[in-house]
């Protein structure tokens, strides 16, 4: 079969640890790897996927497989912190994202995945002072680059976008180019170009409302110390608009509470970042 026709092959790493993805099960949340899985499905429905959890101990690639026989790589957010990198679940995943670069295997993220990818190549990390930016990341501003960028063909040049996330990228690596940025974090988007290149996104473009809504579930408590919420009670009734807009997204009165815009509503135009990374990365690098 022609490269140019063959299923494309995906590596997801869903890089919770095994208590963050039982506290999103607990939360009635989507796995991180699943959310990837079903997003790639849509866009490629004749892919093969496989999902790895590079967290825990002893997880290997399936059998007879190495990372260059994979077409892209796509990492999920999580739940540990990049910067703690004597945490030996931290180390495995870093490593495994400089394997891919060294591959020359293009990777894709959000999250977590942007923060990898700049750690990987030589950046630095640490906890946003502003705390967590959760639910709607506002007014995500593309630099010049990013304006210019394929990932961000047919985006426009501001935008919202869901997001979760307490650390930030804090200093980035000469290969790095920044594409996007708000008031809340310098870094929204970042290219990293090595032997593999490697596009990630701060924001979850992953995420829709159901999945803000039950993060809202697993974070509730963080969301209240830090004033996100004023009580667990507010937080609920956020839960409660997050979700029946979800259900009813005629609902043009929570929209405006909420300040959804139709963007965010619109998976195609909410996803444009992944699709985009398949069709001018991975696409033009198929192997036979």
């Amino acid at each position: 079969m022609s490269s140019l026709h063959r299923p494309l092959h995906f590596l997801v790493c869903d890089a919770y640890p095994r208590e963050g993805r039982d506290g999103l099960q607990r939360a009635a949340a989507t796995l991180a790897g699943k959310l990837y899985e079903r997003l790639l499905r849509r866009l490629e429905p004749d892919a093969a996927i496989d999902i790895l959890y590079p967290a825990d101990v002893d997880v290997a690639l399936p059998s007879g497989t190495v990372l260059a026989d994979y077409d892209g790589v796509v990492w999920t957010g999580s739940s540990l912190t990049i910067y703690h990198d004597d945490d030996p679940r931290v180390r495995r995943q870093i490593e495994l994202a400089r394997a891919a670069f060294e591959a020359g295997v293009p990777s894709f993220g959000s999250c977590w995945a942007a923060q990898l990818s700049v750690v990987a190549a030589g950046g630095r990390c640490a906890a946003n002072p502003k705390g967590r930016e959760f639910g709607v990341s506002r007014r995500i501003v593309l630099t010049a680059e990013g304006r210019a960028h394929p990932m961000y063909r047919g985006k426009p040049p501001i935008f919202d976008a869901f997001t979760s996330h307490a650390d930030e990228v804090t200093v980035l690596p000469p290969s790095a180019h920044l594409l996007a940025s708000n008031d809340f974090s310098s870094v929204q988007a970042v290219a990293v170009e090595s032997r593999g290149a490697f596009w990630a996104v701060q924001y979850h473009p992953e995420y829709d409302l159901h999945e803000i809504a039950r993060l809202c579930v697993f974070r509730a408590d963080e969301l209240v110390r830090q004033g996100t919420f004023s009580d667990r009670n507010e937080a609920e009734e956020f839960v409660e608009q997050l979700e029946t807009l979800h259900r009813d997204p005629t609902r043009d009165d929570i929209r405006r509470s909420l300040g959804v815009d139709g963007s965010l509503l619109d998976g195609t135009q909410r996803t444009i970042e992944t699709h985009n990374w398949i069709e001018f990365l991975v696409k033009p690098g198929l192997r036979g």
